[in-house]
C-alpha cells in the first residue's frame, strides 16, 4: 500500500530517496541567465514600480496572505511577461498526483498557478504569504514540476511570497535534475527588475522551441 504525502510536507531528502532529483551545484540558474536577460522599456519599469510600491504600502498594514501575493504581485508580473497572451493558458489550483511505487510512495497536492503550451506545462508558480520564507516551498514546487508531462524541453517554477522570488528549472531524466537562482527580493528594485527579465526570457526560450 502506498504511503500518501502532501506536496506541502515533501522534504528535498525524499525527494531525492524516492524520485532521484538531483541538484546541479555546477550552475547558479541565475549566473546562467544573467548575460541574456531581455531589457526592459521605461514602461515596465514604471509598472514594477507600481508593484513595489503597492506591496509595501498594503503590507505596511498587515502580512500579506497568499492570495493578496497573487492578486497584488504575480498577477501583474505575469501579465507584464506576456503570459496571458496567446499561445499561453493558464490554469489555477490543479491537482497532481505523483508516485514511486518502488519506493512506495504518493505525493498529492494543488499548484496556485500552472502556465501551459499545447497542453504541456512550461511553469508552475507556487505562491505563500510573506510570512514565509521563499525557499521552505523549493521541495513543494519541484514536487509539483516533477509531475509535468514535457519530458523533452526544461519545465520552469517560480516561487513567489510577494517580497522573495526564486526561479527554479527542471529537466526530466532517468535522474531528474534541477537548479534554482538565488532568491530575488521586491525591496532591492534592480532584483525586481531581474524578476520580470527572468519571465520575459523563459517566454523567449518557449517559444524559440515551438
Amino acid at each position: 500500500m502506498l504511503e500518501t504525502i502532501q506536496a506541502r510536507e515533501i522534504s528535498l531528502y525524499q525527494l531525492e530517496e524516492k524520485f532521484g532529483l538531483r541538484l546541479e551545484t555546477d550552475t547558479d540558474l541565475f549566473s546562467e541567465w544573467l548575460d541574456k536577460l531581455p531589457p526592459l522599456s521605461d514602461a515596465e519599469k514604471q509598472s514594477l514600480e507600481r508593484i513595489r510600491s503597492n506591496y509595501f504600502n498594503l503590507n505596511k498594514r498587515r502580512s500579506l496572505s497568499e492570495e493578496a501575493v497573487k492578486m497584488v504581485v504575480l498577477s501583474p508580473l505575469l501579465d507584464l511577461a506576456g503570459f496571458y497572451q496567446p499561445p499561453f493558458e493558464i490554469e489555477t489550483e490543479t491537482a497532481i498526483e505523483i508516485s514511486a511505487a518502488d519506493a512506495g510512495i504518493l505525493v498529492k497536492g494543488n499548484i496556485d498557478v500552472l502556465v501551459l503550451l499545447k497542453r504541456f506545462w512550461v511553469l508552475a508558480i507556487e505562491s505563500k504569504s510573506n510570512k514565509f520564507d521563499v525557499t521552505v516551498a523549493v521541495p513543494q514546487a519541484l514536487t509539483y514540476m516533477l509531475n509535468s508531462p514535457n519530458t523533452v524541453q526544461p519545465t520552469f517554477g517560480l516561487i513567489v511570497n510577494g517580497r522573495e522570488f526564486v526561479f527554479l528549472k527542471l529537466i526530466k531524466r532517468e535522474n531528474p535534475q534541477y537548479t534554482r537562482s538565488y532568491t530575488l527580493s521586491i525591496e532591492r528594485l534592480e532584483e525586481l527588475y531581474q524578476v520580470l527579465s527572468g519571465l520575459k526570457y523563459i517566454v523567449q526560450l518557449i517559444l524559440e522551441s515551438i
